[in-house]
């Protein structure tokens, strides 16, 4: 059994639930998120908190139990704060920087890379070495992090590349230290 379906959901000041069958939409100060809920789960708000409760017993009904409060979870938390991902260019010569709203790349190759953000998300560069992603659907800001870093993942030899912000990047000793 899911403790983490059990546990309801604070709507916080300024989110609008708005549960229409299978479908809870939560509307905030940064956008709207929806997300589409299984008919194994039943969803209600009461006195200022969502519900969610399981239709049947089987296994994948509670497989489905804790997955299901976490998006709606989510979707709440994004339509209210946000969600951000942090990354960091390692190497000489590699920066980024923000021609309109496409992110610029310089990373050692003979021509830049562009990213263009798709709709609801918005890229910041500090400090030349330093992106940031934000956005209201936390999916969405993980696949586009994700999307940047693979464009020059760091290398175990030296380093260089993008790694989000924290990343430990376990390194190899090279020729010399082969002995």
């Amino acid at each position: 059994m899911s403790r983490i379906g059990k546990k309801p959901i604070e709507i916080p000041s300024g989110v609008d639930i708005t549960i229409d069958g299978q479908t809870v939409t939560a509307k905030g100060p940064l956008g709207t998120e929806t997300v589409e809920v299984r008919p194994e789960i039943a969803v209600k708000v009461e006195d200022n908190h969502i519900i969610l409760s399981k239709v049947g017993t089987t296994r994948e009904t509670d497989a489905l139990y804790g997955l299901s409060r976490t998006l709606v979870a989510n979707a709440v938390h994004g339509v209210k704060e946000g969600f951000e991902k942090k990354l960091e260019i390692q190497g000489v010569g590699y920066r980024a920087n923000m021609e309109g709203k496409n992110l610029n790349l310089a990373l050692g190759y003979s021509h830049p890379v562009i990213v263009e953000p798709p709709v609801g998300i918005t890229i910041t560069v500090e400090a030349n070495t330093k992106i940031s992603v934000k956005g209201s659907n936390k999916q969405t800001v993980g696949d586009v992090a994700a999307f940047i870093r693979s464009k020059r993942p760091p290398e175990v030899y030296k380093g260089k590349g993008i790694r989000y912000e924290g990343e430990y990047i376990r390194r190899k000793a090279g020729k010399a230290g082969k002995k």
